[in-house]
């Protein structure tokens, strides 16, 4: 009764109903019982039992039919995966269907009234079963619990890591969300989590649809292959894109397929490289019936391992490209649904921030359609690990072809997605048996060195597969470098972060590729604090719950934060914490914008070694000072902003070069030239310029540049304040990026010699609220202006945030900053305040008039 689904039909408008498969999605109710209570649907409670059933929505799981109930505590669920929970829907029809289950965790048994139909025992394979119906019939999904799958006997484990618990969870292939201790709280998989189809029940019923593309040359080629459920009249039919089209074959009385050559297809590109262009298909039949198969884009990536062999560069259409983004995790840690409106909402921040690559890890889960769709649109490359991280996975015959049709079905139905641009066997497993003490002969998986590649060679051949990630270069398997190692190959990099190294070490460990790196403790906005209560402050218990700590470590990653608190801003953490706690957020927001800056220009300057950096983690799960650059309101944190200021296509960056005085790095990675004026200002006292120049410059498409600002300025200065001849003589150096023809600002970078933040002034502010002319963000933006350079801008509003914030404001300069509404028809007006870290006192603004000064800072 198990079959192995290859593509799946996910259309776009207006494909007629009758082609579609029905969702299953209303109507469930599920019930949990202490494992093995109910061995058959006649040991289930009375039907009429409402304190035992509850409505349960599908896709879903039963942890968020809890939430939907007002059952469940997020901070303290039941240990879901180790009872039984019944899930049962009443199904109508007549004649021969098709049963698609597309996503249960994790053992679950299938019945049809009393007979039972399939047992499965992996939540990422998808399963087919053929059922007939005659009137009315119930439909019951059965999740077991895990405990004699944990109890199995598969072999014995070379190792055990600390990362999941319990170490039996090799056994079972189940995500490792909600087993993590320090993580995530522990909400388990259990139920539904992904689409409950019925298929068959029109005769023109498609089963599957399988489609990808490839490049000939300049020219795209579609490949197609449409299956229905029923025999169909062999109707003539095309397949059409642009201006091409093609008559299809029939294979069978089932099956219909063809190959579209599309001449001069535009292609697509990660958006900081181009369009990310994609190009609709249609297939029509001789009777005018249409069917909208959606879209699909043609690209070409390769791995570029540089002279040496040791490296790792995307190469994207010819075209090297610096992948920079974050590790996503899930957008519902409780249903385990992302909905295309969630998924769009991080996309959009993503693509804002001028990331270009999103890595979906070996500790998460396998993402829907609408994912990789939405990858698509917005031009994010993404890193999809399979779902396998730390352990050392069983051997036996039944786990290996559960891995082959788990990986065979995520290739099959992903194989139309342009954005799928590295595959990865999984997280953590090399480097953790490396780790422990392991040679490399005894920490070896076939699963990732053979049967893997195998697979993605096979079914995704234009995507490169990379064996783990962190993993040695190619040719260096044998022992010659470490998995871990940050000089070959693809490393996971915290030596500045959880190791707390001085920022230097990000060019001395000589990254090539950080498939990770950066984790702090990312402190929210004060909306996000407040939210939650008892969590608005670091000393209160609900504070340190959702601070992430690695299992067994004596620190978390508050601790990491504190220590570039202290470093690079001269504080006791600790002392002001208890002393000024608003100050103590506000400068621990500023350090990872400060510290993620400057470790993206180091990354991204010319002469670099590293071709691209994944910021651990890009949102939270849960309410709080998480991993994550988003909240888990959807909101920015200042570690967002301070990776937008550094990661966009046309950039201007400065590094430090101690004797050297201070590089300027001009980065175009358009496909267009970039004519612009370049400003350098050094000022001392926040206002007074004592160096100053100029230039025009000209950027070459896909070009950079380094200039050393003593050339720029035409005389020696000590930009660095490296050689000390007396007193500092200034504060700040300002670069301006600006478009040379309209004068608009492309970029700003500032360098401060000394970086403490402990004196403040009256900045002379302006701020003006105006109504936003350029829409569609909320209708109203900021005008703000200052006298004195203003150092780490932020604004705070309870109803709007700042499309920009966490910024540097020079002198005389006036900066636009559009608010966003942060719920959808707000019906407020703005009302909040500006601030800078080094403001005497902060700015309210209300309906279009400022108020005076409000407060001390």
């Amino acid at each position: 009764m198990r079959a192995v689904t290859r593509g799946v039909f996910t259309p776009g408008s207006p494909t007629p109903g009758a082609y579609l498969p029905h969702a299953l999605s209303d109507g469930w109710q599920c019930a949990s019982t202490p494992a093995g209570a109910c061995a058959t649907p006649a040991d289930l409670p009375d039907t009429g039992n409402t304190s035992i059933w509850l409505d349960a929505i599908v896709p879903g799981t039963v942890a968020s039919a809890w939430r939907a109930a007002g059952k469940l505590d997020l901070e303290s669920p039941p240990a879901f995966a180790f009872d039984d929970h019944w899930y049962r829907l009443v199904l109508s029809g007549n004649g021969a269907r098709r049963l698609r289950l597309s996503g249960l965790a994790t053992i679950c048994e299938v019945w049809l009234d009393d007979t039972k139909l399939l047992d499965t025992d992996s939540m990422f394979e998808t399963y087919d079963v053929d059922i007939n119906l005659d009137g009315h019939a119930t439909l019951y999904l059965c999740f077991r619990s895990l405990s004699a799958a944990l109890g199995a006997r598969r072999g014995r484990a070379r190792w055990r890591p600390r990362l999941a618990q319990p170490a039996t969870l090799r056994q079972v292939r189940t995500t490792l969300l909600g087993h993590m201790p320090g993580w995530c709280p522990s909400v388990q998989a259990a139920g539904p989590w992904r689409a409950v189809q019925l298929l068959g029940e029109s005769p023109m019923s498609i089963d599957r649809v399988d489609l990808r593309s490839s490049l000939d040359g300049d020219d795209g080629l579609v490949h197609l292959s449409v299956r229905f459920m029923h025999p169909q009249m062999q109707r003539a039919a095309r397949l059409i894109c642009r201006d091409a089209s093609i008559a299809l074959q029939w294979h069978d009385a089932q099956t219909i397929g063809g190959t579209l050559r599309v001449k001069n297809v535009p292609r697509w590109w990660p958006h900081t490289h181009g369009d990310p262009a994609l190009h609709d298909l249609t297939l029509e039949f001789a009777d005018n019936d249409v069917i909208a198969l959606g879209r699909i884009g043609f690209r070409e990536i390769a791995v570029d391992r540089g002279p040496t062999g040791d490296g790792f560069r995307l190469v994207v259409n010819g075209v090297p490209v610096f992948a920079r983004g974050a590790c996503w995790t899930t957008a519902d840690l409780v249903s385990l649904d992302t909905s295309h409106e969630q998924a769009q909402t991080f996309f959009k921040l993503a693509r804002d921030a001028g990331m270009n690559m999103l890595r979906v890890g070996g500790t998460m889960l396998y993402e829907s359609d609408a994912f990789y769709a939405l990858a698509d649109e917005y031009g994010l490359l993404i890193w999809q690990d399979f779902a396998f991280a730390n352990f050392d996975y069983p051997t036996d015959p039944a786990f290996v072809a559960s891995v082959q049709r788990e990986a065979e079905q995520f290739l099959s139905r992903t194989q139309r997605f342009a954005s799928l641009a590295v595959l990865c066997g999984g997280s953590e497993a090399d480097q953790q048996a490396a780790m422990l003490g392991l040679p490399p002969a005894m920490r070896m998986q076939a699963l990732f060195t053979h049967q893997l590649p195998s697979i993605a060679a096979a079914l995704r051949p234009d995507v490169p597969y990379v064996v783990n990630s962190p993993s040695v270069a190619a040719g260096e398997e044998n022992g010659t470098a470490w998995p871990f190692a940050t000089r070959a190959g693809v490393t996971h990099y915290y030596g500045v972060g959880a190791y707390q190294r001085l920022l230097d070490d990000a060019r001395r460990a000589n990254v090539r590729f950080a498939s990770e790196c950066l984790a702090f403790a990312n402190v929210p906005d004060d909306v996000a604090l407040n939210a939650v209560l008892l969590a608005s402050l670091p000393h209160q218990p609900r504070w340190k719950a959702a601070v992430p700590r690695d299992s067994g470590a004596s620190w978390d990653f508050d601790d990491v934060r504190e220590y570039y608190l202290r470093t690079l801003y001269s504080v006791d953490p600790v002392r002001l914490r208890y002393e000024d706690p608003e100050r103590y957020l506000d400068l621990s927001r500023a350090v990872v914008a400060e510290v993620m800056g400057e470790v993206f220009s180091e990354w991204r300057r010319q002469g670099s070694s590293c071709a691209g950096g994944l910021v651990w983690q890009l949102q939270d799960i849960r309410a709080g000072a998480g991993w994550g650059l988003i909240d888990a309101l959807g909101t920015p944190k200042s570690a967002w902003h301070g990776l937008a200021h550094v990661l966009q296509p046309v950039t201007a960056l400065i590094t430090d070069e101690g004797l050297d005085g201070l590089d300027i790095h001009l980065i175009n990675e358009t496909s267009r030239p970039v004519d612009a004026h370049l400003e350098l200002a050094c000022l001392r006292d926040g206002a007074t310029r004592v160096a100053s120049a100029s230039r025009d410059v000209t950027l070459l498409p896909r070009g950079t540049a380094r200039l050393q600002a003593a050339d720029v300025l035409g005389q020696f200065f000590d930009f660095t304040y490296a050689y000390r001849f007396g007193p500092r003589a200034h504060e700040a150096t300002v670069i301006t990026l600006r478009d040379k023809a309209s004068g608009a600002v492309l970029s700003e970078a500032f360098h401060f010699p000394q970086r403490e933040l402990t004196q403040c002034h009256d900045l002379g502010f302006d701020v003006r609220l105006e109504h936003d002319a350029h829409g569609g963000l909320g209708g109203w933006a900021l005008a703000i202006r200052a006298k004195r350079l203003a150092r780490w801008v932020h604004i705070v509003d309870p109803h709007y945030r700042a499309s920009t914030d966490w910024f540097h404001l020079a002198p005389g300069v006036e900066r636009r900053v559009a608010l966003v509404a942060r719920e959808r028809n707000a019906s407020h007006t703005p009302q909040g305040e500006v601030r800078a870290l080094n403001a005497t006192f902060s700015v309210q603004y209300e309906c279009a008039q400022l108020a005076s000064p409000a407060r001390a800072a």
